[in-house]
């Protein structure tokens, strides 16, 4: 019996341990954030007052301008690879998150939300008359989902490779974690896209193993009125093809 007690108090330790550790490191784990690192790109810097909130293409009288908001790590000057998905006469902006590339700050749902309504109503005031799109790519999706509900809401919102809500996916990667207790960033874009009436197209990789097909296949199916679009490979396939 005291072998077997021995035992048990191992096992509750080490788990114990399991769970400070993921509850500890897990804006690291969710994020990523990469520092500046000096990239070839067709994106140059994008400027509010005296500081880089991101990285864009500007176009003259745009037909539209795109917001985007890329997955984790990385940075906001690494996602040039979207422009060959837009029209030549569409105007892209791409925000970089706080405490990634050069933007001071620490990432969370709270800073990048923040970061995220700051840019679109920049672009709105910026480009009156203008449509703007939202593109949210994996992470992404959660700012640009919340967006949805914006006093005057984004005229379109793409979102790839993304999830019902944040806490499903963390749940199926820590199955044997009370991860509902665990989570501090809570996004749910079933729930953020709930009032939006305007076109959303979401588009899926069949064997996307970071966040599964089932999860975009969950936002659409409660999301009336999107289209999902099924694309071969796993998560980061697409933008490399």
């Amino acid at each position: 019996m005291k072998i077997l007690y021995t035992l048990l108090a191992l096992a509750a330790f080490a788990y114990g341990f399991v769970l400070l550790d993921v509850y500890v490191r897990q804006s690291s784990i969710l994020y990523g954030p990469t520092a500046h690192m000096g990239v070839k790109s067709a994106l140059r810097s994008w400027t509010l007052g005296d500081r880089t909130i991101g990285y864009a293409r500007e176009v003259n009288n745009p037909r539209m301008c795109w917001l985007m908001f890329h997955g984790n790590a990385g940075q906001a000057q690494h996602r040039d690879y979207i422009l060959s998905c837009l029209d030549p006469n569409d105007a892209l902006y791409v925000l970089e998150y706080p405490g990634f590339g050069l933007r001071a700050g620490k990432p969370s749902r709270e800073s990048i939300n923040a970061a995220a309504r700051e840019a679109y109503e920049h672009l709105r005031s910026q480009n009156p008359g203008t449509p703007i799109g939202l593109i949210g790519e994996s992470l992404g999706s959660g700012p640009a989902c919340e967006l949805a509900g914006a006093a005057v809401p984004p005229a379109k919102i793409v979102l790839i490779t993304p999830f019902d809500s944040l806490a499903n996916v963390a749940q199926g990667h820590f199955r044997f974690l009370p991860i509902g207790l665990m989570l501090r960033d809570r996004w749910d874009n079933v729930a953020a896209l709930q009032a939006y009436r305007g076109p959303v197209e979401i588009f899926a990789a069949l064997d996307d193993e970071v966040i599964p097909f089932r999860h975009a296949k969950a936002l659409a199916d409660q999301h009336r009125g999107s289209t999902l679009h099924m694309m071969p490979g796993g998560h980061n396939d697409w933008s490399r093809n």
